[in-house]
């Protein structure tokens, strides 16, 4: 399970900037007021060395009345499900009252606390941070959110305090699938999983909102063994209301991350919503294998039906890689189809892919369309190499490679997914910049020539001397 890092601070301390940085997106919006976030954000971090999932908050106030208040309930709620809270302070506008309020906030959690000095561009750090000093909350880290320095210092120090990442246990991983089932609320994950196992496991209930918590399941069907986890449904969070239904939200993403395979179901009868497609964002920030289930596919007449495949060819052409399968989990139509689908992307997220052909495939797609050139030069890729499983992760050496733009990387996994016939798993790409042996030979040249002008004007001076 992913430990949660909990940022919070007063309004207009640069959290948001700060989550976005560590997150390497823009799904906090920032804005140079105070009071733009309100809810919480959930994001991976991609900094450091354990990851972990970030909760963005809105920012503290003194007296909170209104919407204030409900932002303030939000942030008490991101610090009960913490592992750790990040407590962002402004170097450049010193300490503040509702500073000292939310240490004091913080030492009544008995939470884990770090203390991060943001905006410190431009100034003398030391100076900037002696006010904070009287906090007592410990060492204060100096970042510049904005300018992304002191971020990898930052997230060291923050793994120290995370509990490290349990041990994989190979031989379970190579003779178990977990299986994540995920989707929005009421849309029939409960009853998939009831249905797989031929008994009432999971409660099933027409109400959103049953499943509270990620239930684990394990079968044996067809010879494979299967964890099943039935997650609770992840909703727009403007109607998130009770805190339970907050920490089931958690647990979902948690979930994600600890599958092997996932199932994306979705409701036919809506097709697909703001909600599917940001869970759908989860799946593929985590690298997960997929399989899309349209549940209730036996409710729908032909022409509703027509609609519904145009409808997601046209919005899931960034995801043609994963498979689609209609399904009624209640009458049990298309469940053999939906687990052959799952054996297919569960067989290709583990595939081993040799370095040898690997390296034939990358010169055949570079050969066939080359990355744009930058600065007159274009990027060289000399050969590639298999680096994990779940997902498939290629690493392609060669020289001047941050050059290579994510298009260009799309292509790529496209050219590697189509050659291995990879189905219903991505591929992740990775550059390295391989060290060139020539660069150290115009030094070697001249101390040669150096060496012989030497031995050259000895000669020419005992010759001159006879």
């Amino acid at each position: 399970m992913l430990p949660v890092v909990a940022i919070v601070g007063r309004p207009n301390v640069g959290k948001s900037t700060l989550f976005n940085a560590l997150t390497g997106t823009r799904d906090a919006l920032v804005a140079d007021m105070p009071g733009v976030t309100r809810d919480r954000q959930y994001g991976i971090s991609r900094v450091g060395g354990t990851p972990c999932l970030l909760v963005d908050t809105g920012g503290l106030v003194s007296n909170a009345e209104g919407i204030d208040y409900l932002t303030a309930k939000q942030v008490h709620q991101a610090i009960d499900e913490a592992t750790l809270v990040l407590f962002i302070v402004s170097a450049r506008d010193g300490l503040m009252a509702e500073d000292q309020e939310i240490a004091g906030l913080l030492r009544r959690s008995s939470k884990q606390v770090i203390m991060i000095a943001n905006k410190v561009d431009g100034l003398d750090e030391d100076t900037a941070m002696a006010d904070f000093a009287s906090l007592g909350m410990g060492d204060l880290l100096p970042v510049s959110a904005a300018h992304r320095r002191g971020l990898e210092s930052m997230m060291s120090v923050v793994d120290e305090h995370l509990p490290p990442a349990p041990e994989p246990d190979e031989e379970e991983d190579s003779d178990r699938m977990r299986l994540a089932i995920v989707g929005r609320p009421n849309v029939g994950k409960s009853t998939l999983v009831n249905r797989l196992l031929g008994e009432e496991r999971v409660l099933a209930f027409d109400q959103p909102g049953t499943t509270r918590d990620s239930i684990s399941v394990f079968l044996e069907r067809d010879g494979q063994q299967y964890e099943l986890i039935d997650t609770a449904g992840v909703r727009r969070r403007s109607r998130i209301s009770e805190v339970v239904e907050k920490f089931s939200t958690i647990k979902a993403l948690q979930a994600i991350d600890r599958a092997h395979v996932t199932v994306l179901m979705l409701d036919a009868r809506e097709g697909l919503t703001d909600q599917d497609t940001t869970l759908l964002g989860h799946v593929l920030t985590q690298g997960r294998a997929l399989v899309i289930a349209l549940n209730k596919w036996d409710g729908l007449d032909t022409d509703h039906r027509k609609r519904v495949r145009e409808e997601l060819d046209r919005k899931l052409t960034y995801v043609n890689w994963a498979q689609q399968v209609t399904i009624s989990a209640l009458h049990g139509s298309g469940i053999q189809e939906l687990m052959t689908a799952v054996q297919r992307a569960w067989n290709s997220a583990r595939k081993e892919l040799g370095t040898p052909e690997l390296t034939r495939v990358l010169k055949k797609a570079f050969e066939a369309h080359q990355p744009p050139m930058k600065q007159g030069r274009t990027a060289k890729l000399r050969y590639a190499h298999s680096g994990g499983k779940f997902p498939p992760r290629i690493i392609i050496h060669g020289s001047r490679t941050d050059t290579v733009p994510d298009s260009y990387r799309r292509y790529l996994a496209n050219h590697f997914i189509k050659h291995f016939k990879l189905k219903g798993t991505p591929v992740f790409i990775d550059f390295r910049d391989s060290d060139n042996p020539y660069k150290d030979r115009k030094n070697v040249l001249s101390r040669r020539q150096m060496e012989k002008r030497k031995r050259l004007k000895k000669f020419t001076g005992r010759k001159a001397k006879k």
